[in-house]
C-alpha cells in the first residue's frame, strides 16, 4: 500500500533518527583515553538533583533558577543556589523536544506531538500539533513559537494556546531528530529551516531575510541532510550556527548577510567569545574559529571519539561534556586541558549551561550536577 504524504514524512523522520543513533554507537573507533594533566582551574560539586530519567533535553536559566525537562516527561524548576525544587510536574508522556521558558511560562513537546504549557508546576493548556518537533519551543513576548520537523514555524498565544500564524516551506525528505535553531534577535525571530537561517516577523510570521549556510550535496537523501542545529551563538549583531554535516558560519543578523562559512562535520551547535567561535566535531575534535574571518585558530584531537556535547564558554575555559560522563574544561587560548569533572558516568547530551557562578550539566541518567569555582 502506498504511504500518504503525511505517513511518508513520519516514516522519513524515524529513519533519520535511527541513522543519527547508529552514528553515535557501535560502528566507530574507541574513544581516546583520558590523559594526565596539571589542573589549572578547579570547581567544587555543590549539589545534585535527580530530574526524571532517559536523559536531559535542555536547560533554561531564568534568574536564580534553572528550568529543565527529562525525556521521561518530568519538568522541574530548580534553585541554582541550593539545588532544591521550586516546582516539579510529571506529564505522564515522554518528550520529543526540550523545554523553553521565559521564567513564568514553560513549554515542551511530547512524543505524541502535543505542545504542553506549564506555569508554576501546573499544566495550563495543551495543543495538538500536526507535525513532529525536536526543538525546544521558544517562549517570548507572551507567545510560544514551535519549530516543526517539517521545516515550519508556528506561533501560539501563551495564555490560551490559540494558534496565531504558521510559516512553512518545502524541504528535504529526511529531517534530523535533534534540536534545531529557534532564537530571538532584537525584534525578529531567527529559525533554521533546513540549511537556511531565516528571520521572521514574530507578530506575523513574514520573512524578513533568508540566507543559506550550506548547500545540500551528495547522491542520496542521507548525504543531503544538512539542517541547522542548536545552540545558536550570538555576539552583538553577529550570529553563528552549524549546518549538520555541512558547515559552520556566521551571519550579520542586522543586514541578513553571510559573514563567512567553513566546511565542517558536526552535529551540535556553537559557543564563542569576543575572538573565537568554538565547535565540537563528529570525530571528537574541538575547533576554534577566528570570529572575524572564520579561519581556524586551533584544533585539538585529545578527546577524539568521546561523543562530545556542544561547547560552552565559561571564564578562561571552553566546557564540553562527553559520552562517558566527564566534563572537560579546555583553554580558550589553545584547547589545552585545564580541568576535568566527573558525573554519574552516563552520557552528557544537552549542552552545559551557566547560572551566575554555577556550572550545570544534566546527564542521561537524569541527574542535574552543579559546580562552582574554587
Amino acid at each position: 500500500m502506498a504511504l500518504s504524504l503525511y505517513g511518508r514524512n513520519i516514516f522519513a523522520l524515524i529513519i533519520a533518527a535511527s541513522l543519527v543513533a547508529c552514528s553515535s554507537s557501535g560502528n566507530k573507533p574507541k574513544p581516546a583515553p583520558l590523559t594526565a594533566f596539571v589542573p589549572l582551574v578547579s570547581a567544587k560539586q555543590v549539589w545534585v538533583n535527580r530530574v526524571g530519567d532517559g536523559g536531559g533535553l535542555s536547560l533554561s536559566v531564568q534568574g536564580e533558577k534553572v528550568v529543565l525537562a527529562s525525556r521521561s516527561g518530568t519538568l522541574a524548576a530548580v534553585d541554582t543556589l541550593t539545588g532544591a525544587d521550586v516546582w516539579r510536574v510529571a506529564l505522564g508522556s515522554r518528550l520529543a523536544a526540550g523545554l523553553g521558558s521565559d521564567g513564568h511560562l514553560s513549554a515542551v513537546v511530547t512524543e505524541h506531538n502535543e505542545l504542553v504549557a506549564v506555569v508554576g508546576g501546573t499544566v495550563v493548556w495543551r495543543q495538538r500539533l500536526p507535525f513532529a518537533s525536536f526543538t525546544a519551543p521558544l517562549v517570548a513576548g507572551q507567545r510560544v513559537f514551535v519549530l516543526g520537523a517539517d521545516r515550519s514555524v508556528t506561533a501560539f498565544d501563551g495564555n490560551s494556546g490559540a494558534r496565531l500564524w504558521n510559516q512553512s516551506r518545502a524541504g528535504e525528505v529526511l529531517a534530523l531528530r535533534q534540536p534545531g535553531v529557534l532564537a530571538p534577535f532584537g525584534d525578529i525571530l531567527l529559525a533554521g529551516l533546513g540549511p537556511r537561517l531565516v528571520a521572521l516577523n514574530p507578530n506575523t510570521g513574514l520573512v524578513q531575510w533568508d540566507v543559506p549556510l550550506a548547500s545540500p550535496k551528495g547522491a542520496n537523501d542521507i548525504e543531503r541532510l544538512i539542517d541547522l542545529v542548536g545552540p545558536l551563538e550570538r555576539r552583538d549583531n553577529i550570529v553563528c550556527a552549524r549546518a549538520f554535516q555541512g558547515s559552520v558560519g556566521c551571519v550579520d543578523a542586522l543586514r541578513g548577510r553571510i559573514k563567512w562559512t567553513q566546511p565542517a562535520d558536526g552535529r551540535w551547535g556553537l559557543s564563542g567569545d569576543e575572538r573565537f567561535v568554538f565547535a565540537t566535531e563528529n570525530n571528537g575534535n574541538v575547533v576554534a574559529y577566528q570570529r572575524e574571518t572564520g579561519q581556524k585558530a586551533w584544533s585539538i584531537s585529545s578527546l577524539a571519539h568521546r561523543d562530545l556535547s556542544a561547547p560552552l564558554v565559561l571564564g578562561r575555559s571552553v566546557v564540553v561534556g562527553d559520552g562517558h560522563g566527564f566534563v572537560h574544561l579546555l583553554s580558550r587560548e589553545d584547547g589545552a586541558q585545564m580541568g576535568r569533572l566527573t558525573t554519574d558516568g552516563s552520557p552528557i547530551q544537552s549542552p552545559p549551561v551557566v547560572a551566575g557562578d554555577t556550572l550545570l550539566v544534566h546527564t542521561q541518567n537524569g541527574n542535574l550536577f552543579a559546580w562552582r569555582p574554587q
